[in-house]
């Protein structure tokens, strides 16, 4: 199919819709060869913008007891980010119990629990990363020290999102 016979469709729908006489006659009537092709592609746009929007969604608890949980190996930031700015936009400070984990939003609290030693220590998400392969979350170094020894620089352990 051609631009010709979609044009020809248009035309189609115009004298169809001139005979009801309502909204979109006076639009139609309006738009005409190139303001019309325009409308055409920005509804097309719009369209596959909502369907895109309509099919996207964030892993959340839906209150039956299911939530998101995840298993690896965590590492914490060194000194030199301290005060750096993280990808939410809050400063990092090695004192807060904070982590930086690849997909889950900002804002998520997450239970990390040691598979060591079985301690465990509640973190918010506000960076982005580890971008190491076989590691899951970057823990803030009061966090990594809450669970762990941070002379090991590695540790393996489950997280799971609190809702």
């Amino acid at each position: 199919m051609d631009w010709s016979d979609s044009m020809t469709d248009v035309q189609g729908l115009y004298v169809s819709l001139r005979r009801k006489r309502g909204f979109f006659v006076l639009l139609i009537n309006r738009l005409n060869g190139y303001k019309m092709r325009i409308f055409l592609r920005s509804l097309s746009v719009f369209s596959i913008v909502m369907f895109a929007s309509a099919c996207s969604s964030v892993q959340q608890s839906d209150g039956g007891g299911r939530s998101y949980s995840e298993s690896g190996m965590a590492s914490f930031y060194g000194d030199e980010y301290v005060n750096r700015q993280t990808a939410s936009g809050e400063r990092y400070q090695h004192d807060l119990k904070t982590a930086a984990h690849k997909t889950l939003p900002f804002g998520s609290v997450v239970r990390v629990t040691s598979s060591d030693n079985g301690k465990s220590v509640v973190v918010k998400v506000n960076d982005r990363g580890p971008f190491v392969k076989g590691r899951i979350i970057d823990l803030s170094k009061s966090a990594f020290n809450a669970i762990g020894n941070s002379t090991s620089g590695l540790i393996h352990v489950d997280i799971e999102v609190i809702p």
